[in-house]
């Protein structure tokens, strides 16, 4: 460790006036950060993207391994495949697997096996995680907390989509192996979520929900 290279942090020390500022405006306008599933289908700048997954990038990871891969997915009918394969897993799922407590919980979200998102958002993020990475001469090597760091990087990169003007969707489909197969990804990548992203639709609404006030979600454990 007293071997690897060092270079000074990069770090403005900000004014406790400042601190709040900042934090109530990201508090503000993360609260208008909503999933969407009515798309516009007007194609994004893939510089923004690119940008988003640089952003991404940047999370921090077990042992810096970094263990994620994106695939941007802009192409009609390679969406139109992962809509179709989704749709059936889909389909499975909700035949087979999910809980009466569970679709319950989906009703009011108006979540069902139609994914009209996969095809109408201009531009799908695959995320990957890998749980070994190959060094140059291709020898691969474990990661250390791999889910943990791919999710503090789909985190981040949800988040960069939403500052940058775009609306996301985070999906999940059970199982999920047919990504990796679809888009030619090596069995050393997992898929970890398909992030839909894109400008709403002029018309797009969302349900009504309510967020957890402070004191529900949060734990202040302070010294005397």
């Amino acid at each position: 460790m007293a071997d690897e290279p060092r270079i000074p942090l990069d770090f403005t020390r900000l004014s406790p006036e400042e601190m709040v500022e900042r934090s109530r405006a990201l508090r503000d306008e993360f609260a208008r950060r909503r999933s969407v599933r009515d798309f516009d289908p007007t194609p994004v700048p893939r510089e923004v993207l690119e940008n988003a997954i640089l952003a991404a990038g940047s999370a921090p990871s077990g042992a810096n391994m970094q263990p994620w891969h994106f695939v941007v997915v802009t192409d009609p009918e390679i969406k139109h495949e992962i809509r179709e394969l989704a749709q059936e897993t889909e389909r499975s799922f909700y035949d087979k697997r999910i809980t009466d407590e569970w679709r319950g919980a989906l009703e009011p979200l108006g979540v069902d096996t139609t994914k009209p998102f996969l095809t109408g958002a201009p531009a799908l993020i695959v995320v990957f995680r890998r749980n070994f990475v190959a060094d140059e001469s291709g020898k691969l090597h474990k990661t250390y907390y791999p889910m943990e760091s791919t999710g503090l990087a789909t985190g981040m990169l949800i988040a960069a989509l939403h500052m940058a003007g775009l609306a996301t969707l985070p999906y999940t489909p059970s199982p999920m192996a047919f990504l990796r197969d679809v888009l030619e990804r090596p069995e050393t990548d997992y898929p970890f979520l398909v992030l839909a992203a894109g400008y709403p639709t002029a018309d797009a609404t969302v349900p009504a929900i309510t967020r957890e006030p402070l004191e529900s979600i949060a734990t202040f454990v302070d010294g005397d």
